[in-house]
Formats: C-alpha cells, structure tokens, sequence
C-alpha cells in the first residue's frame, strides 16, 4: 500500500494517498448529492422519487466505483509486487555483473601488478648491471690514466719492463740460475743475468726508447712520420750499440744479448715496420725479444739446464746402476738359499703329515674294538698277567716307528 503509482511534479503520489483521495472524492459526491437531495425536497414530492431513483443510480454507481477501485488497489499491488520482483532480478542482476567485473577488475590488477614487479625486477638487475660496468669502467679509467703517468715518466716506464721481466725469469726459471743487476768485470750492471750451462751469463736488458714510438704513433703528416722513423730507427740502434758495448765480453758473457721489450704490439711494429733494424741488431748479437718470446726463451734455457744437470748427474748414475747390479746378484743368491730352505721345510711337513695319517688310522682302529661281551675276571687277567699281550701287533708297530 505504500508503493508509488507515479510522480506529480517532485512529489511522488503513493496507493494509499490515492485511495484516501479517491475515498474524499466519494464522500465529496455523497456530500453533493445530500445537498441536492435536500434542495429537490423543497421542490416537491414528485421530485423525491426521482430524486431517490437518482440516488440509487448514483450508490449504484458509487459502488461500482469501489469495486472500480477495489480492482484498481488489487492491480496496484500485483504490479507494485512484479516492479519489486523485476527490482530484486535487476539487483541481482547488476550484483553479478559488478561481482563479474570487480573479478576480472582484479585480475587483471593482479596481472598488472605482477607484470610491474617483474619489470621493476629486471631494471633492478639492469640498473645494477650498469652499477658494476660503470664501476669497473671507472676502475680501467684508473688504471688506464695510472699507465699512461707511467709510461710518461722514464724512470717509471723502465721500472715497469724491469718489473715484468723480473716476473717472467722467476716464474720460468729455478733459484740460483739467474741474479738481477749482477756485476760484470768492466763494473756494467745488465737488468738480468741466466747462468747456462758453462757458468757465461747471458745479459736481458730490459730498457727500452719508448718515446720515439710513442712519437711515431702521434705523427699526423708525412713529414712527422719521416722524421718519427728515423728517430725510432737512430734510437734503437743507439741502444743496441750500448747493449753491445756495455754486456757483451769475450769469455766472460755469452755472444748473444737479450734486448726485452715490454709490449707485444711495439715489438709488432718494430718487427714489421723496421725489418732493417732487427737485421743490424742481430749482426750485433742483440736479439729483441717480446714478453711471449722471453717466456719461449726462458723456458729453453731451462730444458738447456736439465740436460746440462741430468750429463753432470751421469757418473754418479753409472755407478748408482752399478751397485744395484751387485745388490740384485746377491738378492738372487739369498733368495736361491732361501728357496732350499724352504724345500727343507716342506719334506719335514710332507713326513709330519705321513706321521699324522697313521696316528688317525691307529686311533680309528681303536675305536673299532669291543670289550662289552668280555667278563670282568678276563678283562682284570688280561690287566694284571697278560697286560702286555692287549695289543701285540699295536705295540710292535709302535716299536719299529711305523
């Protein structure tokens, strides 16, 4: 009774406003009607029965109005009852679409959030990626701006090839064949010195004119190149001559001196820019050597001193093999005594053996006699008088040693 029929404007009009309406509007008429009954009373009798036939038509009429109304109110409620029923489908309805989509809301929130942390993952692994090249680029900064301070300084630079070749004799060579800055005779002191076999060292020096090809690799035109080369060309050559002056003694040192230099990719050049160069040094008995090829020497001059020690080591293993020779003769000699004993021994084992078996079978033969069926008088007769007649045969095998 309480459901809106319709709206008037802003205010909504309600069942039991209506009926409360309608039922005014009723009385309203019944109102009407008295008021005319009385007014056609003044008017004559005449007028009262058509008056009350007018007033049964009218209650007829008012209550064909109430059933009217009566029928409305019912239909007013069934349809209040089906909006109420299509208000609880819609509800639900849009209930399961918003559970629907508050499920698939999440979801992908889910999804979304789950994509996110991964991403954010990976960048943490890039980022931290990046953190470590960077550092290690800056540390290779470092190292690359502490070479160069030291390859820019003389002194710095020959410390640095003195240090490396150092670091290569005394990985490849053994303690006491080789001394760094050994003095010679004419007061020289060489980088190195490896002691071969007949006690003449041979000389490493391990300074190199580095600026001259530092200066050919800066060479921008033709003419700097011209006059880098032969500046590189005067200043190796130089220094071979020193190398040959100063470490090179008859009888004394070996013909031959090393000349290190430090990088791999300077020896290149110098190898195949400046074949000339490496001719003259040769015909001077100097040999430029690189770090790969110091290692290839090293290791050389170290089979060279094995074999020198494994020939000074040969007497002594003659003499080694003669003894083992005499100590195998008479090895031989004790273990031929050794297996005659042992032949000794195994004959009195066969006899022990023999001895035994017979002791077995004697002893079988004894359990095989029965005394139940001889009376005690005999057995005593035979214990006193003819004791020594129990067992003839026995006791004179036993004599003879059988």
């Amino acid at each position: 009774m309480n459901e809106t029929l319709f709206v008037l404007g802003d205010i909504p009009i309600r069942t039991g406003v209506a009926l409360m309406a309608f039922a005014a509007l009723a009385l309203t008429l019944l109102v009407a009607i008295a008021i005319i009954i009385a007014r056609a009373g003044r008017k004559g009798a005449a007028m009262a029965m058509a008056q009350a036939i007018r007033a049964d038509e009218l209650e007829e009429r008012l209550s064909q109005m109430l059933h009217a109304q009566s029928q409305a109110a019912g239909r007013v409620d069934a349809l209040s009852q089906a909006l109420v029923g299509r208000q609880a489908e819609m509800a639900r309805a849009v209930n399961e679409r918003l559970d629907s989509v508050t499920h698939r809301v999440g979801q992908s929130m889910e999804q979304t959030t789950r994509n996110t942390m991964e991403s954010l993952r990976a960048l943490h692994e890039r980022l931290g990626i990046i953190d470590n090249a960077h550092k290690n680029l800056t540390d290779l900064t470092t190292q690359v701006t502490t070479l160069r301070d030291v390859l820019a300084n003389k002194q710095s630079r020959g410390a640095f090839g003195q240090a490396r070749m150092e670091a290569i004799v005394q990985d490849g060579m053994p303690k006491g064949s080789y001394e760094f800055q050994h003095t010679l005779s004419n007061n020289k002191r060489p980088d190195c010195v490896i002691f071969l076999p007949d006690q003449r060292p041979l000389c490493i020096d391990a300074k190199f004119p580095l600026e001259s090809v530092t200066a050919l690799r800066d060479a921008r035109t033709d003419e700097e190149k011209k006059f880098a080369t032969q500046r590189l060309r005067q200043d190796v050559m130089k220094h071979v001559g020193d190398i040959a002056d100063k470490y090179l003694i008859a009888g004394e040192t070996q013909d031959t001196a090393l000349m290190f230099v430090p990088s791999e990719s300077v020896y290149a050049e110098i190898h195949d820019g400046f074949d000339d160069v490496i001719q003259k040094a040769y015909r001077a008995r100097i040999v430029l050597v690189s770090p790969s090829l110091l290692m290839l020497a090293i290791q050389v001059m170290q089979q060279i001193l094995k074999d020198a020690r494994m020939r000074d080591a040969a007497d002594q293993i003659r003499t080694e093999v003669i003894n083992m020779s005499d100590d195998l003769a008479r090895l031989r000699e004790r273990v031929l005594k050794l297996q005659k004993d042992f032949g000794n021994v195994n004959e009195d084992v066969r006899q022990i053996l023999i001895s035994a078996d017979k002791i077995e079978k004697r002893a079988g033969r004894i359990e095989e006699l029965d005394f139940s069926n001889e009376p005690a008088a005999e057995v005593a007769r035979g214990t006193g008088a003819r004791g020594s007649d129990l067992f003839p045969p026995m006791q004179r095998k036993l004599q003879a040693g059988e």
